[in-house]
C-alpha cells in the first residue's frame, strides 16, 4: 500500500504544481529551461504512474475488502462511462462541452473516480479512486475560480466538434466495455 500512496502523492503532486503553486513552476522553468523541465516533469510523471501501478497490483494481490459492493454498482459505472468518455473527447478545444465545463478531463476524472468507488470495495480501490476524486474535485473547482478571476472563457466553434466528441466517446466507450477495461485491467465491467 505504501508505494501506491507514493506514487499517487508523486503523480497527482506533479500535475497540480500549475494550479497550487504556478509561480515556484513558472521560476522553475526559467531556471531549468522548457525543454528540461518538460522532461523532468514527465519522468516524476512516469515514476508516479509506475507506482501507482506497482502498488495497486501489489495491494490486489492481498485485498481488504471493506464491505459488499450493493448490486446494480456495475451497471451504474458502466452507464457513467459513456458521459466520462464523452468530456474525455469533448476536452479538446472549440467544443461547447468545453466552453461550458471549461475543464472536462477533470471532470471525467471526478466522475471516473466516483463511480470506481461505489463499484469496488477493498482499501486499495478507496485510496486509489479516493485520491483521484479529492485531487480531480478540487483541481476542477480550482481551475474554475482561476478561470472566472482571470475572465477566461473557452469559446465553442459551433456542433460539430460536439457531435464528434460524442461520437469518438462512445465508440471508446464500447470498446472499452468489451474488450480493453479486461485486457489493462483484468476486469470486465459486466462481469
Amino acid at each position: 500500500m505504501g508505494l501506491l500512496v507514493l506514487g499517487l502523492v508523486l503523480m497527482l503532486g506533479v500535475h497540480s504544481v500549475g494550479i497550487v503553486a504556478p509561480q515556484w513552476r513558472e521560476a522553475q522553468r526559467q531556471r531549468l529551461g522548457m525543454g528540461r523541465w518538460k522532461i523532468l516533469y514527465s519522468l516524476a510523471s512516469l515514476i508516479g504512474l509506475g507506482l501507482v501501478i506497482w502498488g495497486f497490483s501489489n495491494a490486489r494481490a492481498e485485498p481488504v475488502v471493506l464491505w459488499t459492493v450493493p448490486h446494480g454498482m456495475n451497471h451504474l459505472a458502466v452507464a457513467v462511462m459513456l458521459p466520462v468518455f464523452i468530456l474525455l473527447a469533448a476536452s479538446r478545444p472549440g467544443t461547447r462541452i468545453k466552453a461550458w465545463t471549461g475543464h472536462p478531463m477533470l471532470l471525467a476524472t471526478a466522475l471516473w473516480a466516483t463511480v470506481h468507488l461505489l463499484a469496488n470495495a477493498t482499501l486499495a480501490d478507496q485510496v486509489l479512486f479516493g485520491s483521484f476524486l479529492a485531487w480531480s474535485g478540487t483541481l476542477f473547482l480550482l481551475s474554475r475560480q482561476r478561470d472566472q478571476s482571470a475572465g477566461t472563457t473557452y469559446p465553442a466553434a459551433g456542433w460539430k466538434a460536439d457531435i464528434i466528441a460524442v461520437v469518438i466517446g462512445a465508440v471508446v466507450w464500447i470498446v472499452f466495455l468489451l474488450r480493453a477495461h479486461e485486457w489493462l485491467i483484468g476486469v470486465r465491467p459486466l462481469g
